[in-house]
């Protein structure tokens, strides 16, 4: 086949070499390769991504540059409208194929609509796959045909219906097209400089797809016995941390799933946790499940009750949650890991979403995007849902009157206050009674531990009780205007 018409792999949330059906399609269309990335914050209803995402989105890119080069290819990078470029590489390389992975967020799939309409009717043939999720939205219906709305259901249902597919292997050298020019990564600016804030991300993380099966293999050899258990302690290093892994594409989810084959097989408690592994794997799918089929869930209530709740606008109140200062030492823990790096535990995310929402009264929306600004694995559909699901506006949600307590659940989950300690060590001193709440705390124990409350650590913004009532209350009279 000509050498003069390559085949364009388009490069997105897929940034990996293993594993990757749209490269492994191109591999076995035997013609030439080019592997392509677009930055394209400029296509209708595409959003921004955060600080910490484009952080992450540069070393994998860097990353899945040099993979590719290991295997004889060179990743082009271009800037600017998806179409576009697009068409301008076709003109300029003579492609005559396009193979991309799917995305699914609303404006990625309408995107991606209108390049297969405008490639195919230039006579460009275009494909996609399915790199990203277990299944996909369509592929699993309600006995009614229609989409899932409940978890539980939906999982039952997926466990019927999934096998991994067959790993394709690729060759070790490929075959690379002729050479074009592209960006340099560098001046695309997605580190931060004036001032530098990613030192934590860095202290914090290694990007790319070797770290990823580096991460996945540790955690299946050396913590899912334990993932059950320890998977709510925030005070332990119970959990897969896989997630920034799994959105940007660096490892997919057949790959986590066959690895954790192999500990389900082996029985007892390293079955149970690969188990409650997959069933995490298969909520993020869920996510996306409703986001495809209900799209204004990220933006707007799914339940649309919601949209009479009485929201206060209050700005200095969020600044306070964001910098970690409400008083409430697992909340400000939580908030501190996450500006530090660019993660949080997922009980504790549920735990300051729940602040949030319920002792301050702030729309669940403002939350969500401070997370989309300081996540790493800041992800529309996960991020949408996960908000609403503690909010109770959402889908399959918890139930609003679920408030979560942020002393009773950091004597739960952290116990000796080892995650608080580590986090706001203002209050390193304090004991393991008094660490998540020290201002219930003797003057003779603050005074021991160097704690001087509304100096040294904030005295609680809110009183949680009061504040839980009044949350309540809002609720009952939202409940009594729309029945």
């Amino acid at each position: 086949m000509s050498s003069n018409h390559p085949v364009i792999v388009w490069f997105r949330q897929d940034l990996r070499v293993a594993d990757n059906p749209a490269l492994a399609a191109a591999v076995a269309s035997g013609r030439p390769i080019l592997p392509l990335y677009i930055f394209d914050e400029e296509s209708p209803d595409i959003r921004s991504a955060g600080g910490a995402s484009r952080w992450w989105l540069h070393h994998s890119l860097d990353a899945l540059a040099k993979d590719l080069g290991g295997c004889g290819l060179q990743l082009v990078l271009r800037c600017g409208v998806a179409a576009e470029v697009l068409e301008g590489l076709v003109a300029e390389t003579g492609a005559r194929q396009v193979v991309w992975n799917r995305c699914y967020e609303p404006g990625a799939i309408a995107r991606d609509t209108a390049v297969k309409a405008m490639l195919r009717d230039a006579g460009i043939a275009a494909e996609s796959f399915n790199g990203s999720l277990l299944l996909e939205p369509w592929r699993i219906k309600t006995g009614q045909g229609g989409p899932y709305k409940v978890f539980t259901p939906y999982w039952r249902r997926l466990r019927e219906l999934y096998q991994a597919p067959i790993v394709v292997e690729l060759p070790e050298r490929l075959s690379p097209a002729a050479v074009v020019a592209g960006n340099d990564l560098n001046d695309w600016a997605l580190l931060p400089t004036t001032p530098d804030w990613a030192g934590g991300l860095r202290e914090s993380w290694h990007v790319g797809a070797r770290a990823a099966r580096t991460r996945l293999t540790a955690f299946l050899e050396d913590a899912v016995a334990d993932y059950p258990r320890d998977r709510d302690r925030p005070d332990r290093a119970g959990t897969s941390r896989l997630s920034p892994h799994l959105h940007w594409g660096e490892i997919g989810p057949h790959q986590i799933w066959r690895a954790a084959a192999a500990s389900m097989e082996a029985g007892g408690a390293a079955a149970l946790g690969a188990e409650a592994l997959l069933r995490e794997l298969a909520w993020r799918d869920f996510n996306h499940h409703l986001l495809f089929h209900f799209p204004r869930i990220a933006t707007s209530n799914w339940r649309e009750q919601f949209d009479g709740f009485p929201w206060r606008d209050d700005a200095d109140g969020l600044a306070v949650w964001q910098q970690g200062r409400t008083g409430y030492p697992l909340v400000d823990a939580g908030m501190r890991e996450l500006w530090h790096t660019g993660f949080m535990h997922n009980r504790v995310r549920m735990i300051v979403g729940s602040f949030l929402i319920k002792d301050l009264m702030i729309d669940w929306r403002d939350g969500e995007a401070w997370f989309w600004d300081t996540l790493v694995d800041a992800d529309l559909a996960n991020n949408a849902g996960n908000w609403q699901w503690v909010a109770g506006s959402g889908a399959d949600a918890s139930p609003f009157f679920r408030i979560f307590n942020p002393v009773t659940q950091g004597e739960k989950f952290d116990p000796v206050g080892e995650y608080v300690r580590r986090w706001v060590p203002e209050l390193a001193e304090m004991p393991d009674r008094w660490v998540h709440k020290p201002w219930a705390a003797p003057a003779d124990v603050l005074a021991d531990a160097g704690v001087v409350l509304g100096e040294t650590y904030p005295t609680p913004m809110v009183d949680h009780a009061a504040a839980r009532n009044r949350a309540l209350a809002a609720f009952k009279s939202l409940r009594n205007e729309t029945t």
